[in-house]
């Protein structure tokens, strides 16, 4: 009877810590990114490139212009957002600023950092 009981406890305990190591490792692998790296327009060859990035939730891919180390243009072909639609209008700010280093759109800052990390994917193919 102890027997079965303390295999029923160490069974549970087993259970329970896998399922927090579970937690943690898709809590870290599909959430928002919190890295977008800064890329030196200027060594980037002139071109279209795309670029794409996923998390559970949220995806997006992009094209890309780039001319004369600057970016032209900014397409979002595809943005499975669920209610971060706004996040799109992260692309705006990526123009003008010429720079990845922007805030994200209040309201959708999931959507606004997976595009960003799209948009730096295409950006990486062009170095």
């Amino acid at each position: 009877m102890k027997n079965k009981i303390f295999y029923g406890i160490l069974i549970s305990i087993l259970v329970f810590i896998l399922a927090i190591g579970g937690i943690i490792f898709y809590s870290k692998k599909f959430s928002s990114p919190n890295f977008i790296s800064e890329i030196n327009l200027l060594k980037i060859k002139d071109g279209e490139y795309e670029g794409e990035y996923k998390t559970l939730l949220v995806s997006a891919r992009v094209k890309v212009e780039v001319k004369k180390g600057r970016i032209k243009n900014i397409n979002i072909i595809e943005h499975k957002h669920g209610r971060g639609k706004r996040g799109e209008e992260i692309t705006n700010s990526v123009l003008s600023s010429q720079s990845l280093k922007v805030n994200p759109i209040s309201g959708a800052t999931v959507s606004s950092k997976v595009i960003l990390k799209a948009i730096e994917s295409a950006l990486k193919k062009g170095l």
